[in-house]
Parts: structure tokens; sequence; C-alpha cells
């Protein structure tokens, strides 16, 4: 039997919910929380895979899967980074 992959790492997401405007609220798993603003990068012209989340129903499937924000479609946030924003400032404007 194949042991189940467990993410708590300090820097893993631990819960997530989306927020009017494109925003999340994160908490990750040493405690932290913030907000990611989601906003402009969804509304780019070059959002790339980023602009299927324009649409607010498929942007309020988020979940949270191996520590990361994920969406279904394969399109995820890299947790560190996001980690090190809220850190730094309280949220991660992208």
């Amino acid at each position: 039997m194949i042991p189940a992959i467990v993410c708590d790492q300090p820097e893993d997401v631990a819960t997530v919910e989306t927020l009017p405007g494109f925003r999340l609220r994160v908490r990750f798993h040493d405690g932290l929380e913030g907000i990611v603003d989601m906003n402009r990068e969804v509304h780019a012209p070059d959002a790339g895979v980023f602009a299927a989340l324009a649409d607010p129903s498929r942007f309020a499937a988020a979940y949270v899967e191996f520590g990361a924000v994920t969406w279904p479609g394969e399109i995820d946030l890299a947790p560190d980074a996001m980690h090190a924003e809220i850190s730094a400032r309280g949220v991660w404007v992208l």
C-alpha cells in the first residue's frame, strides 16, 4: 500500500476561501493568513491559463490540493511564492 501524500509543511496552503473581486483568503499550515488578489491577472490581455478564471463560477471552484490553491483544468498557484508575499505584505497581488 502506498502511503497518502501529506502536505503539512509551513508554506503549504491549509485552506482557501474565494472572495468577491477575484480574491482569495488563504491560511497556511504555519498559521499565516492573507489575501491573494487575482483581479488584474485574470483580466489581463496576457493572462494565459488564468484567463479561464475570469468566469466567476470557475474562479469560485478553487480548492487545496497537495498544499497548493488549485482549480479544475490543472491551474494552480505556487504556495511558496504566495507565502513569501503574504508574509511580507499581507497580500499577494498578481
